[in-house]
This record gives C-alpha cells, sequence and structure tokens, in this order.
C-alpha cells in the first residue's frame, strides 16, 4: 500500500440541542469534491434530495440549482428544528484509491458513537447511510447486535440506553436504487420515529 496517507475527519459532529435521531455516514469524500463545508458536499450525493423530498415534497428544497451547489444555512436551519444530529462512523481513514469510494476506504480509527450520544439524552435512533457506515457501527457495539437489512431496523443498546438501529440505503448515486425509491425507505423511518 503505497501513499497510505492517514485522513483526520475534517468536520465536527452536528449536534443540535434537541437531537432524537443520530444520522452516520462513513466518511466525508476528499476536499476536492465538496460544495460546502457540511455533510454531504459533494453536489452529486443525493443525501439533501432525499431530505428535501421527504419533508418538503421538493427534490430541490436544499439546492442552489443556479450555482450548483447547497444552501447551507437552510439545512443547518432544518436539521436543528427537526432534531436530527449527524456525524461518521469513521474519525480516521486512509483512502487505497484516493476516491470518495467506501470500498476504498480502510477505516483506521473508529468515531467514540457512545461519546457523542452521552451528549444527547434525548437520541435513541441510530440511522446509517450505507454499508461500510453500517459495519463499523456494528463493530463499536458494546452488546452483540444483530446488522438490520435495507429498510430495516434493529434494537441494541449504548450509552447507557436502548437504541433502535436503522439501515439506510446509501445516498450516492452509484448505489443503484432510483430516487425516490429511496425517498420512500428514508420517509417511513422519519415517520416512524415522529420526525414526520
Amino acid at each position: 500500500m503505497t501513499d497510505s496517507k492517514i485522513e483526520t475527519h475534517p468536520l465536527k459532529p452536528f449536534l443540535p440541542a434537541n437531537a432524537k435521531l443520530l444520522m452516520l455516514g462513513s466518511f466525508p469524500p476528499p476536499k476536492s469534491r465538496w460544495k460546502m463545508d457540511f455533510y454531504y458536499p459533494n453536489y452529486q450525493n443525493d443525501m439533501w434530495r432525499i431530505f428535501g423530498l421527504c419533508f418538503f415534497q421538493d427534490k430541490n428544497y436544499f439546492l442552489d440549482l443556479e450555482h450548483k451547489n447547497f444552501h447551507l444555512n437552510k439545512i443547518i436551519e432544518f436539521l436543528n428544528a427537526t432534531g436530527i444530529a449527524i456525524s461518521d462512523t469513521a474519525q480516521q481513514v486512509i483512502r487505497l484509491k484516493g476516491n470518495a469510494s467506501d470500498k476504498f476506504l480502510q477505516i483506521h480509527q473508529n468515531m467514540d458513537i457512545a461519546a457523542l450520544l452521552k451528549q444527547k439524552p434525548e437520541c435513541r435512533s441510530i440511522m446509517t447511510t450505507g454499508d461500510k457506515a453500517t459495519d463499523t457501527l456494528m463493530q463499536s457495539m458494546p452488546v452483540e447486535t444483530e446488522k438490520p437489512q435495507i429498510g430495516q431496523s434493529t434494537q441494541s443498546y449504548l450509552a447507557n440506553r436502548e437504541i433502535r438501529l436503522y439501515r439506510m440505503p446509501s445516498s450516492s448515486r452509484a448505489y443503484p436504487l432510483a430516487l425516490e425509491k429511496k425517498a420512500e425507505a428514508y420517509l417511513s423511518l422519519f415517520k416512524e420515529i415522529g420526525l414526520l
């Protein structure tokens, strides 16, 4: 493995005061892909389109179409109002191919998810957005936990409380599912935990 440079997570966890859901991806893409200094910053990633469809019936709600960018202030305002926290499952990684693909992401150090939850006592739901994030989270669980299927959930225990783990389809366009179908899966989760 040549050029095995360890990257440390460039963003602080986003933790609203009233967080009820913690959303976990794997790790941000290389900085060259970023359109904003926040989670899911790649314009080609569909996460904020999924959120737009679920909460506003408009996939472009969080998008600045004219500049091929995002409305970061709208995203932050929405997450704070709704109580959705965001972080990633990896604190440090090595990119084996220098790209954003989870397949070529080697986790060097896991994020301390229990420490994040301890700061947010109301948070009893965790959602992972992709297979790598789910597998990494499973390694961090202090009790044996069944890995949920895509679009499903499982019960576990973390940070001195019962936690419901939801595994969602990846918002990456490399994941072969139509945007509307992905949004349907997220919508049922948001309804189940009372965000909609």
